[in-house]
């Protein structure tokens, strides 16, 4: 066993399709762990977006990766005899199941825990498992909606609020649960007993949204209450989404909103820059040439200092436009000003950065050829965390797995026989 990465010995079932099971079932993979996915007969449904070869695609890989994937209907009644040697030899198991179906599949951790106490259950569910929502499905876009992401986001097209185009809730929700599999693998380390972990893309929505999750009753109470009332007046009304939008608190002051975080259009692009501190925002209005009296005597004023800083933000807006993106962020650099052009996701797979902290790693992937992916999120000194291969073509090691799992040849041809799992693609009925 190679002792210096963290995950070294441990055994992943993997139940998971989508993101945010797999993405953490992979970084697991990086960290050592031998990870089995289990696939229904036609495989994760990632495998089937815009494919480039028989159940290849951008989607699979990119989080499925150092794993073994063993197709199985688990409804068929022998497979409860794969299963169950799974589970005998596993020390973790990752599910997102609909709601419900991993109680009535027996993988829940009531149904698991008598049998295999040392086990480390993960589930991930949409919105949670109680309340009015729990028994709901759920996927990123949707809970980006349902918990205010969406609209915070700000970007509207044909008068709706627009977004998915990342799923950052998935990828958050991911690296929570692999978060509290360590940890409870850590607590089973000090107690000798496993348990079970919960994550959902709700509650990975709201961490992302932290900033804006403060209600200070004395401050905000009044207001949240004439708000939610006027929401519901505009919403009653028909009134267009914008209207509604419009009454979203604004938390940052002025002075941040207009000049001192935020993008602008330069000579040929885009420029970030982040001014968080009074000594930022002096550093930044030098660079451009200009002053800000208020950092020095704060306005009072709500209004007259709303006033004062959209003032300024034109002024700042006309200087940025004059130079390019390069030579701004060289002058912001020398004055210690977070600064940064804005660059095109593609960019990035070039970018000396990344390749210098090795954030992407080369693979040859056995159909595709030469791959460049990412990299494993975090990194450990000696080795930790390892890129993982791609993972075998979908059926191709089904034989090897069951025999590993102690089955004789003539159980696996039975299994194969009555469907209850697979060796191969299914063929493609010609249209």
């Amino acid at each position: 066993m190679d002792n210096v990465r963290p995950f070294a010995g441990i055994e992943v079932v993997e139940f998971g399709q989508f993101i945010a099971v797999p993405f953490c079932a992979q970084v697991l993979s990086e960290g050592g762990a031998h990870v089995i996915k289990i696939e229904s007969l036609e495989g994760d449904p990632v495998r089937q977006l815009a494919p480039l070869a028989p159940g290849e695609t951008r989607h699979f890989l990119s989080r499925n990766r150092g794993k073994h994937s063993l197709p199985l209907d688990l409804r068929h009644p022998s497979a409860a005899r794969v299963v169950e040697r799974l589970l005998a030899r596993a020390d973790v198991v990752l599910t997102n199941f609909r709601p419900g179906l991993a109680a009535e599949l027996g993988l829940d951790w009531p149904s698991l825990a008598p049998r295999f106490p040392r086990l480390v259950v993960g589930n991930v569910s949409a919105f949670g498992r109680r309340g009015p929502a729990a028994r709901l499905a759920g996927m990123d876009l949707v809970v980006q909606a349902r918990s205010g992401l969406l609209a915070a986001g700000g970007s509207v097209n044909d008068g709706v609020p627009t977004g998915g185009e990342n799923p950052v809730v998935d990828y958050m929700c991911a690296m929570t649960l692999a978060f509290g599999i360590a940890s409870a693998l850590f607590r089973r380390a000090n107690t000798g007993r496993g348990g079970e972990v919960d994550a959902s893309l709700l509650m990975s929505s709201l961490v992302l949204q932290n900033n804006n999750m403060v209600r200070i009753d004395s401050a905000d109470a009044t207001t949240h209450a004439a708000l939610r009332s006027r929401l519901a007046e505009l919403r009653s009304a028909g009134r267009p989404y914008a209207e509604q939008a419009a009454l979203t608190p604004q938390i940052r002051p002025p002075a941040t909103v207009n000049v001192y975080y935020r993008t602008y259009a330069t000579r040929d692009a885009a420029l970030a820059i982040a001014c968080g501190s009074p000594a930022l925002r002096r550093a930044f209005i030098r660079a451009v040439g200009l002053t800000d009296d208020a950092l020095d005597l704060p306005i009072a004023d709500r209004a007259k200092e709303i006033a004062h800083y959209m003032a300024l933000r034109h002024r700042v807006e006309g200087i940025v436009a004059t130079r390019t993106t390069a030579e701004w962020q060289a002058t912001l650099e020398a004055a210690g000003v977070p600064a940064a052009g804005v660059k095109l996701p593609l960019e990035l797979l070039d970018d000396e950065q990344p390749l210098a902290n090795g954030m992407l790693h080369d693979l040859t992937h056995p159909v595709l050829g030469p791959v460049r992916v990412l990299a494993p999120p975090v990194s450990m000194d000696g080795g930790g965390f390892v890129p993982a291969p791609a993972t075998p073509p979908f059926g191709s090691e089904t034989r090897a797995i069951l025999g590993e799992l102690g089955f004789v040849d003539a159980e696996v041809e039975g299994f194969l026989a009555e469907g209850v799992t697979r060796d191969r693609p299914a063929r493609r009925r010609a249209r």
